[in-house]
């Protein structure tokens, strides 16, 4: 059986927000401001003490928002994030015991890859929708042409040194299903409650249509 399918869970924006969230009292109050701005699906990295809470508070209290938890490294953290309404799951990278936890999960999940090879063991497991990190530091939107014509069945979220500037090149690939990035929340705002900013940095990057 195939993992399951993360393209409708993509489908309906062109950039996944990559969120470090320090203090879960902010979750609720950023993940409303993103959905304000054009931005329904959300990840959330698992890189503070602060990101299982926060999930579960984004989950209970923004359940239109489609929150997901990222650097997922281990069996562990699928199950945590799981535990606590994670929708989807994304790794950075995947080893062996990662992929079977994420293909065995009951939500989609996109694997990470940087090579040919990692991508093709992925592959081989299923998984069709994998998340390229860190994309810019690995080829880009070279890496992604050139991989277009061998494995012409794989679609990918590149994560990673991208941000208003290079989005619209990624999203024009026709195997590019959304970027992730940090851009529309940054630290700052974050920190200083200006939720208003993140909507309108939101709104700018729903924009990037394809």
């Amino acid at each position: 059986m195939s993992p399951p399918d993360p393209i409708p869970l993509l489908s309906g924006t062109p950039v996944v927000p990559v969120l470090t969230i320090e203090r879960a009292e902010h979750a609720a109050p950023l993940a409303r401001a993103l959905l304000a701005g054009g931005l329904p699906v959300i990840e959330v990295t698992l890189r503070t003490r602060a990101a299982l809470d926060a999930i579960r508070a984004i989950a209970a209290q923004v359940p239109e928002c489609v929150v997901g938890a990222g650097t997922v490294l281990g069996e562990a953290d699928v199950a945590a994030a799981l535990a606590v309404g994670a929708k989807y799951l994304v790794s950075p990278g995947t080893t062996a015991e990662l992929a079977a936890a994420l293909a065995a999960a009951a939500v989609p999940a996109l694997p990470g890859c940087a090579s040919v090879s990692e991508a093709l063991a992925l592959s081989a497991l299923g998984f069709r929708v994998l998340k390229f990190f860190p994309a810019e530091a690995s080829g880009g939107i070279a890496w992604l042409k050139s991989v277009a014509g061998p494995c012409p069945e794989l679609k990918f979220c590149p994560t990673g040194g991208i941000d208003l500037r290079n989005a619209a090149a990624y999203l024009a690939l026709p195997n590019v299903v959304a970027v992730g990035g940090s851009w529309p929340a940054p630290q700052d705002a974050i920190a200083a409650g200006n939720f208003a900013r993140i909507t309108e940095l939101a709104r700018e990057a729903a924009g990037l249509r394809r």
